[in-house]
């Protein structure tokens, strides 16, 4: 009989389901896309059934596609989209409305009023985060203020909060399991870091009922199991993490000071810091990476908050690509921008500008810019941010960047890779499997199983498949960031001004 490790990838515009061998190898791999909801702007929403439907259509369909049976998944990794924020019944399991999802900034009012009264640095201290909507804790406090009943329903014990890793186990567990891992805890602004539970400060001063928070667990070891009548055996779910720190275990970034960049929906830089908490003042989170029985890992984290999901937007929204994967031709068409650059904050901005009033903007067009200008300044949007944020880091731990894995959909982008090792100065180097956040869930499952004994083993199963190396001179490279920062600066508090 087969052996597989199953990787639940539910991502923000995706969900995904990897079927890995015991020795790493992708088996195979399933992809669904569910609806992204803008009711308002600024607000962005997920059905929480579409996110259950579609991740358990794509598990299906992944062992489907290998003929394989369900006792031959000998254990279930578990990582996601972090922050989005779900409420549901606790007995039925039927969600009380549509997920808020990370990107939305319709608490930025009330973070600007916390901020006001003083709340930010306890909370940093904590928590290792900034005072943003991005974060999960103002996003619940707002649907138990806004729905009516939910309030009393969820001190009365009714309702159960979590992120969309919670949602998923309770759903595969039918009811069984309500439990979150260290990785997503951290992201929620209710929970303390170095404690490792939920803080009563916090969930006092968000007025956060403890009845309705998950038990939280360390990210590798047994969560429970999935319910036979729902997957067709009794798995143990063993592996549990947000996408992001998911991804720095599957790059093998297991000692301090290793990073790597995730190029998804979002753009994502970790760094490593090792078993102690590293807070700075400067725009970076502090974050728990990921938790094993005896040790907590923790990491520097530097946020985008659009980054592959510009080139969809290029696709959806102005409709000057057929496919996201058409981009790297399209933008091959010029030698270079034009002069054009594009500021994706469609949903504000991340480090290290943390605007969550920052609109989207386009400068430098011309009568001479076409598509192809634009679709090439949305590419070169992602690696310009990755180096803000790494220029960033490097300045707060005083650490440099010898080379940088990479990983994510967009980082099957020559074009893209190409010219971030220019910006960066250094070489990029992607590996074999790109899949690297199911990976990481997959080797931390495999690990809580005991499939794996250490990550040495671990280490050997990862490969590179190839580099890329700067080729831009440092002047040039220099021009280009001046003249993209001079962009920033166009985009910053847009909204405010209205």
């Amino acid at each position: 009989m087969n052996r597989y490790i199953m990787a639940l990838d539910q991502g923000t515009t995706s969900s995904r389901c990897i079927l890995f061998t015991t020795e790493g190898k992708i088996a195979s791999t399933s992809t669904r896309e569910f609806p992204q909801l803008f009711p308002q702007e600024g607000w962005v929403e997920h059905d929480p059934m579409a996110i259950w439907s579609s991740q358990i259509g794509a598990a299906v369909e992944a062992l489907l596609k290998v003929g394989g049976q369900w006792p031959e998944v000998c254990a279930i990794g578990i990582t996601n989209q972090r922050e989005t924020t779900l409420v549901w019944d606790r007995k039925t399991g039927a969600p009380l409305g549509n997920a808020i999802v990370w990107q939305c900034r319709r608490t930025a009012a009330y973070c600007d009023q916390l901020r006001e009264t003083g709340y930010e640095d306890m909370i940093k201290q904590k928590t290792g985060l900034l005072l943003d909507p991005y974060f999960s804790a103002t996003k619940l406090r707002w649907i138990l203020e806004n729905t009516p009943g939910a309030r009393a329903r969820a001190e009365a014990g009714e309702l159960c909060f979590g992120t969309v890793d919670t949602w998923l186990m309770y759903q595969l567990s039918g009811g069984k399991i309500f439990a979150t891992d260290y990785s997503n805890a951290s992201r929620t602004l209710l929970f303390n870091i170095r404690t490792l539970d939920w803080d009563d400060d916090l969930l006092a001063l968000f007025d956060i009922p403890r009845c309705m928070l998950p038990e939280v667990k360390p990210s590798q070891g047994l969560f429970g199991y999935s319910d036979p009548d729902i997957l067709g055996a009794r798995i143990p779910i063993c592996g549990v993490a947000g996408d992001q720190q998911a991804a720095l275990f599957g790059q093998c970034c297991f000692e301090k000071g290793m990073m790597k960049n995730t190029y998804g929906t979002g753009g994502f830089l970790l760094m490593n810091t090792g078993d102690t908490p590293f807070l700075t003042e400067n725009g970076l989170l502090t974050t728990v990476a990921w938790g094993a029985e005896d040790k907590v890992t923790y990491a520097l984290e530097g946020s985008v908050f659009v980054c592959g999901s510009a080139v969809q937007w290029l696709r959806d929204g102005l409709r000057i690509l057929d496919s996201a994967s058409d981009s790297a031709y399209m933008a091959s068409k010029v030698p270079d921008s034009g002069g054009v650059f594009v500021v994706p904050a469609f949903t504000g901005l991340g480090a290290p500008w943390w605007d969550p009033y920052a609109r989207g903007t386009i400068v430098g067009i011309t009568r001479a810019t076409t598509k192809y200008h634009i679709i090439r300044a949305v590419l070169e949007s992602m690696a310009y941010q990755t180096a803000d944020v790494i220029d960033l880091m490097q300045r707060s731990t005083g650490l440099s960047t010898p080379r940088l894995p990479v990983d994510g959909g967009a980082s099957a982008n020559d074009l893209l890779l190409g010219f971030q090792a220019d910006i960066l100065q250094c070489p990029i180097d992607r590996p074999r499997c790109i899949e690297t956040t199911a990976f990481g869930a997959a080797m931390l499952a495999g690990l809580g199983a005991g499939i794996y004994e250490n990550t040495e083993q671990i280490k050997r199963m990862r490969a590179i498949e190839r580099t890329f190396a700067p080729q831009m001179n440092k002047e040039e490279r220099d021009r280009r960031l001046k003249a993209w920062r001079r962009a920033v600066e166009r985009s910053l508090a847009w909204k405010e001004e209205e």
